[in-house]
């Protein structure tokens, strides 16, 4: 009687790459399916008609405080004394959002500054910007 050597023997096993590549293909599609996502406000009703309704539109604006104390309103550079004015003339009578970006050490006092210039302007309202720990 002949034994069969150990190269014969064929070991069976679970051969786990296709697996793995299943799982990957998974992640993708909801990586890339959440890049689609938007942000519900709300649940969703259907809404009643009224003639005298009119449309709230709102200016989003992002004032950024740099760690040197330098005002930035998007992008543009802007001075502490045109602040007020300068978030005036973007909102053309609609209400503005003006969210603060400032630098954890930026000085307390020049964001109280520009927190008291932007109140001088009429319907703003204002948002500081965190991150999560």
């Amino acid at each position: 009687m002949r034994l069969p050597d150990d190269n014969e023997i064929s070991r069976s096993g679970v051969n786990i790459l296709p697996m793995i590549d299943v799982i990957f293909a998974i992640l993708a599609f909801f990586i890339l399916s959440t890049l689609y996502l938007t942000r519900a406000e709300g649940l969703p009703v259907n809404l009643p008609e009224a003639v005298t309704s009119t449309p709230q539109d709102q200016v989003d604006v992002t004032l950024t405080i740099t760690a040197n104390g330098e005002l930035f309103i998007d992008d543009a550079s802007v001075t502490l004394e045109d602040l007020g004015e300068s978030v005036d003339q973007l909102s053309a009578g609609s209400p503005i959002l003006v969210t603060i970006k400032a630098d954890e050490t930026t000085d307390h006092g020049r964001v109280v500054a520009a927190m008291d210039q932007l109140r001088k302007v009429e319907q703003v309202r204002l948002g500081i910007a965190t991150t999560q720990p």
